[in-house]
């Protein structure tokens, strides 16, 4: 995984220009200590910081071939058979880099290249005969790459900050960026980066930009059509569509491990790893996250009905996987939200990010590359709100609105009026959920995975890349593979719920392989910490700053609002108002984000 960057502009002489692709490439450090690289000419600038993973000698970018040059951030998990079907058309290579795969498929397929590649990716070619600009993202938008246009130009980066760098960029957020925070946040709308004028390329779009041109269209979709498969056929065709994502996502020329939590879907992830290992006569590594004395502190709830330490041992000793357990403190996780914001650029998961970040940390001590469970409740299901009956909101993992709109005062309230955003924002979304065939009940649940798709899972693979590559890390989503996404779209909902339990369907592909235990425990989301000290020390921390006469949060929100918030340590929230794990703690910790936002980013709200 890697850190890519440029800088187009037709009307300027950007030759001169190498200090400022330097600065803008070196703050995606953290993406690639590994190396970096530079492609220097008259109109185009592209940076490159590199993890090497695959071809650790040859593979260093940007990579040119004639007029060709390449940035790239990803892996496809095909290079190796593209290869082969490339040479077969002729082309030579001279590394075993996916890099020169995807630059090797341009040449010969050019605007559909992406369509040939199995993997995550977000990359830029540019073409110094056409002086023309590609950028193209993977089907799921599990890279990232965002974009800011200039009069006759556009820069773009892995990450905001890499585009904030530029000093034609403002740090401004508008009436529409803060709405965004406060209805759909920690989600974002998918194509809108917070920051006004900032862009990101769509998931499964492609872009092409010349001087006075500029096009952007999207390449893939789901397509809904009737499943013809009977249970049995559909329970060997997810087990076999699984299995193979899994083993082609274990390719790596550095040390690769899994991340275990002991539910579904990160054991049927170890368990294919490990059997596939061990022809290799090799010992699977595992990890799981933990937080101190929460044995002591842990109450079972209808989110998260268990801890995950019996589950593990399980799993552990039926594939005899090298286990390792990382545990967190309550300080640890604050003392991180800085950095995790920095890292998403934005407020978000508070303490769900921070502790995913410190994981992955200690993870990198040892293993450069894991995979992870991430996605398989989106794509087969497995949240509540998928089988709890008629929805009362219209994004069900968005709850207590109404109490969060009351925080902010009333002149505020009138400017973001974030019932309307959310509805239009709804409304909008859905127009471009394909046709599904079905009755009218079906179409509403579709409507329900898709929309999850569009938000929900967007906001966990931003936070799983910037968490993950800010700790140097590069994981692995095998279950966002596009062939199982394509396939369990149209899998009928009393089929994927076969048996009456969250994602029955891909339980029983795998039951002769998990054990029973295993395959029978009721889903639980990423563990959190439920330690009154964590309360404690966000509490303390946000009344500090609530000292502060200047900060953002005092322009924005009623006084008395904040301070019955703290007095209560957010107990008014203790149903969690996003997802299944950010309640009044989480909600405490995100106003200190907020203000550590704008206080570092210097950013400039724009009231109207």
């Amino acid at each position: 995984m890697c850190g890519i960057s440029g800088w187009i502009d037709y009307s300027t002489h950007l030759v001169n220009e190498e200090a400022m692709i330097k600065k803008m490439t070196r703050t995606l450090l953290h993406r690639g200590p590994d190396s970096e690289g530079y492609f220097i000419s008259k109109h185009a600038l592209l940076g490159h910081k590199r993890l090497a993973i695959i071809d650790l000698v040859t593979g260093n970018q940007p990579m040119t071939r004639g007029d060709l040059t390449i940035v790239y951030n990803g892996e496809v998990y095909n290079a190796n058979e593209l290869r082969e079907q490339l040479k077969n058309l002729g082309h030579s290579f001279y590394t075993t880099s996916d890099t020169e795969v995807i630059l090797m498929a341009y040449v010969e397929w050019k605007e559909r290249c992406m369509e040939y590649l199995n993997g995550i990716f977000a990359f830029a070619v540019w073409n110094e005969e056409e002086q023309s600009l590609f950028l193209c993202r993977d089907r799921l938008g599990v890279k990232p790459l965002f974009y800011y246009e200039l009069p006759d130009g556009l820069l773009f980066s892995s990450e905001i900050k890499g585009i904030l760098a530029h000093p034609a960029v403002k740090t401004e957020v508008d009436a529409e960026g803060l709405a965004a925070l406060f209805s759909l946040g920690p989600s974002r709308i998918v194509g809108h980066a917070i920051f006004k004028g900032i862009k990101e390329v769509k998931p499964a779009y492609a872009m092409m930009v010349r001087s006075g041109f500029r096009k952007s269209w999207q390449y893939w979709d789901i397509e809904s059509k009737q499943h013809e498969h009977s249970e049995a056929e559909t329970i060997e065709n997810v087990r076999e569509l699984v299995t193979n994502a899994i083993i082609r996502q274990l390719i790596s020329d550095v040390p690769l491990s899994t991340m275990l939590s002991g539910g579904l879907d990160s054991s049927i992830i170890t368990a294919v790893a490990a059997q596939h290992l061990a022809k290799e006569q090799k010992t699977l590594s595992t990890y799981s996250v933990a937080f101190e004395e929460n044995d002591y502190h842990f109450t079972k709830n209808s989110f998260q009905t268990s801890q995950d330490e019996y589950w593990i041992g399980k799993m552990q000793q039926a594939f005899q996987t090298k286990h390792r357990q990382v545990t967190l403190t309550q300080q640890e996780l604050v003392d991180a939200l800085e950095q995790a914001m920095r890292l998403k650029d934005m407020p978000s998961m508070a303490d769900i990010d921070s502790s995913f970040y410190l994981f992955c940390k200690e993870m990198k001590k040892e293993h450069t590359v894991a995979l992870s469970g991430e996605c398989a409740d989106e794509v087969f299901g497995g949240y509540p709100w998928f089988y709890e009956g008629k929805r009362d909101t219209i994004f069900p993992w968005l709850r207590s609105t109404k109490e969060r709109e009351q925080l902010f005062k009333s002149d505020w309230q009138k400017r973001l009026q974030l019932p309307q955003f959310m509805q239009s924002t709804y409304e909008e979304a859905v127009k471009g959920m394909p046709s599904f065939i079905g009755t009218k009940e079906e179409q509403e649940r579709q409507q329900l995975f898709y929309l999850n798709n569009q938000f929900f899972m967007q906001t966990l693979l931003e936070r799983n890349d910037r968490m993950t590559m800010g700790a140097s890390m590069e994981v692995r989503v095998p279950f966002a593979d596009h062939t199982i996404i394509e396939y369990v779209w149209n899998i009928p909902w009393e089929m994927k719920n076969s048996g009456g339990m969250e994602k029955g369907i891909l339980r029983k592909a795998f039951q002769d392989l998990l054990p029973k235990e295993v395959v029978e425990r009721k889903k639980n989301p990423y563990p959190k910490t439920y330690h009154p000290k964590y309360t404690e020390l966000v509490h303390n921390r946000l009344e500090q700053i609530l000292r502060q006469k200047h900060s953002v949060l005092h322009e924005l929100f009623e006084k008395e609002q904040l301070e019955r918030l703290l007095a209560t340590n957010g107990q008014s929230f203790h149903i969690p108002w996003f997802g299944q794990l950010m309640a009044g703690p989480q909600l405490i910790a995100y106003f200190i984000q907020l203000h550590d936002w704008v206080e570092q980013y210097r950013i400039n709200i724009i009231s109207t």
